[in-house]
């Protein structure tokens, strides 16, 4: 019923063109990940279904302000003109909450670490689709300025904040909020490339969150005893993670090389430089994953109980979502003609 919700919250927000029914969807989409948040009744998954109401109920009632302020002055609940420049600094503050963008990122890592790991994947993939809908519908009258400052400042904290985690969520979260500034900064100029650049991201976020279901793994010390469990699914683990850095010939390399493009086109080389080298920072955690995943194999210096060889197959969807997130590169020439 929660998983039906969530699809019908998604649904609305994506297709409606007034303020009001964007809104409802918002909410019915929050209401219906809370149970699943604290399905597990433990203390920290509670805390996290509490902070993630708290954040969520406070960007909902931003978005309604601002949609409200823009009717006032403009007469308009047509998402697409959104033109009162006080109410698009509001909205942008909101979508940022609700993403978990700088400086509105607390909640993220902490609200991913209290969930189980599937429902982690659903707030890393799913619940931001709505979101980064609007910003898409409202990016012509968004303020370039204000995204571009946001986007470099999650790029920067999402690599600094993701390099001494252990807890493999919080590492994923970090991650995310990384990505979310690369998505930010091209919006204004491309919002076609940002969602090519949200689909590429889910896909290989979806792929680790699955493996890492899979393997049952929830933090570094852990990771490094799995590979005996799947050792194929922990070599392509390995892909996958190097994929999501955005290191070539890789699908991950795809959306950060278009976007480099496009901010070079738009005179923003600096900012471009900034961005790329910002993604450094998270480059060193992904291979601080991949080196835990698969290159510490024994002979070991500390003891530790092997992991049963688990002979069961991998699912299908694991092993499609695995190929696209290595392997779509060769797709970039057709790019252009979809952009």
């Amino acid at each position: 019923m929660f998983a039906l919700s969530l699809l019908l919250g998604t649904t609305i927000t994506i297709t409606s063109n007034h303020w009001i029914m964007a809104w409802a969807g918002l909410e019915i989409n929050t209401l219906s990940i809370l149970p699943l948040i604290a399905k597990s009744h433990h203390p920290r998954a509670i805390e996290a279904a509490t902070k993630y109401f708290m954040t969520q109920a406070t960007a909902s009632a931003l978005v309604l302000f601002s949609s409200m302020t823009n009717a006032w002055h403009t007469g308009q609940w047509d998402i697409t003109q959104m033109t009162h420049t006080t109410s698009c600094l509001i909205l942008t503050s909101a979508i940022a909450m609700k993403l978990g963008m700088v400086p509105f990122h607390f909640w993220f890592p902490e609200v991913l670490q209290g969930s189980p790991i599937i429902t982690g994947l659903i707030l890393s993939t799913i619940m931001k689709l709505p979101p980064i809908a609007l910003l898409y519908m409202t990016s012509h009258s968004l303020n370039p300025t204000l995204l571009t400052l946001m986007a470099i400042m999650s790029a920067a904290l999402g690599g600094w904040m993701g390099l001494n985690q252990t807890q493999i969520r919080k590492i994923l979260a970090f991650s995310s909020i990384s990505h979310l500034g690369w998505m930010a900064i091209i919006i204004p100029f491309s919002p076609k490339l940002t969602m090519l650049n949200f689909y590429l991201y889910v896909l290989m976020t979806s792929a680790i969150f699955l493996t890492m279901n899979t393997v049952k793994v929830l933090k570094l010390s852990t990771l490094m005893t799995s590979w005996t469990k799947a050792p194929a699914l922990n070599t392509m683990l390995l892909l996958t993670l190097l994929s999501l850095a955005g290191l070539p010939p890789l699908t991950g390399f795809l959306p950060k090389w278009l976007i480099i493009q496009e901010l070079t086109k738009q005179n923003m080389a600096p900012t471009a430089i900034i961005i790329s080298l910002l993604s450094l920072l998270g480059l060193f955690f992904y291979l601080r994953l991949a080196y835990c995943a698969t290159i510490t194999l024994p002979p070991h210096t500390t003891n530790h109980m092997k992991q049963w060889h688990t002979y069961k197959p991998t699912s299908t969807l694991i092993a499609i979502s695995i190929v696209m997130s290595i392997m779509l590169l060769p797709i970039s020439p057709m790019i252009p003609t979809i952009l």
